[in-house]
């Protein structure tokens, strides 16, 4: 059964961290950079965010009995295969997989600039994917008192 609590939880890191990034977007391009700071809360951030959401993936499928994905980018993939999200929206967003892994093993590779591009341009995928999944959330919620009301679809 898979634990709604635990999901509630990643849920709120992802939204705590994406706002922290969603602030630093008041900040211009140059006093992003200008500010090492900057950089290092960001990568915190969005780290943060990355963990969280591959650990709803995980925790779904493994709760699920959608198999065991052998990557972060398996786990997008079976998240669209059985339709916890979209298969569009996984085909989008599967390059988080990727970058999770680039934070976190190619680290000296990530530049200020490229993070100050993420804050920019990418904070909206974080957002849908908490929507889906708050509605996932509900709709399992709905499912169980159906079947402990004897409703059983």
């Amino acid at each position: 059964m898979v634990n709604e609590e635990l999901l509630d939880e990643r849920l709120s890191q992802i939204r705590t961290s994406v706002l922290r990034l969603i602030k630093m977007k008041a900040v211009t391009r140059e006093e992003f950079l200008a500010n090492p700071d900057n950089f290092a809360v960001a990568e915190h951030h969005l780290r943060r965010s990355l963990e969280a959401l591959f650990d709803i993936g995980r925790h779904i499928i493994a709760k699920k009995g959608y198999g065991k994905p052998e990557n972060y980018k398996q786990i997008i993939e079976k998240l669209g295969q059985y339709k916890v999200i979209s298969p569009d929206f996984a085909n989008k967003i599967q390059g988080m997989a990727g970058y999770r892994n680039r934070l976190v093993h190619g680290y000296a590779m990530v530049s200020p600039e490229e993070m100050y591009g993420i804050i920019e341009n990418r904070l909206d995928d974080f957002h849908e994917f908490c929507t889906v999944i708050a509605g996932y959330i509900e709709k399992q919620l709905v499912e169980r008192t159906d079947r402990f009301a004897g409703n059983e679809p």
